[in-house]
């Protein structure tokens, strides 16, 4: 539950906790499986577990830090560092242990920012060169984006080893 200084307005409160949920979820269906399944695809478009909760603490980041806070992206590190290609399989060399730490660091840092900014306020950043209305529907796009993989994983994790069913009762 997000809380900030003053009160949250009940129906804000009700896509923040939406949004928590579906965090819940993603970490709820990738429990349990192994390091080999972690990095393994199941889809012809060849994303991992591992890539797309690695992929969804980015979103997190991204629109919660860059877009609504409206701290600058930094510069990559190096000759190492890839340039970003939107039509590339999310995967990741990361742990599993390494990744969640990601996703729920992203979260968290989320939720502070989110604890601090009301859901109408303007953000202070930009989503490429578009700037969203509000913070309201950076969060409706956030639930919708992590409900969407969310789907994913539950599907691949019942190809790699049968389990269905995964997300908090």
């Amino acid at each position: 539950m997000v809380t900030g200084s003053q009160p949250r307005d009940p129906e804000d409160q009700v896509l923040l906790d939406y949004l928590d949920a579906q965090r819940g979820v993603v970490l709820s269906i990738v429990d349990g499986l192994d390091e080999e399944a972690w990095h393994r695809s199941v889809v012809p478009s060849g994303w991992t577990p591992a890539g797309l909760v690695e992929h969804l603490g980015g979103a997190e980041w991204h629109w919660f830090q860059g877009v609504v806070a409206g701290v600058p992206v930094p510069e990559p590190v190096g000759d190492d560092q890839p340039a970003y290609d939107p039509t590339a399989a999310f995967v990741s060399d990361d742990s599993s242990a390494e990744v969640i730490a990601f996703y729920r660091d992203q979260c968290a840092q989320s939720n502070e920012v989110l604890a601090v900014t009301p859901l109408s306020a303007s953000p202070r950043g930009m989503h490429r060169d578009m700037k969203p209305p509000d913070v309201r529907w950076i969060v409706l796009h956030m639930i919708e984006e992590t409900a969407r993989h969310a789907g994913h994983l539950d599907i691949a994790r019942e190809l790699m080893d049968g389990q269905t069913r995964l997300g908090p009762r």
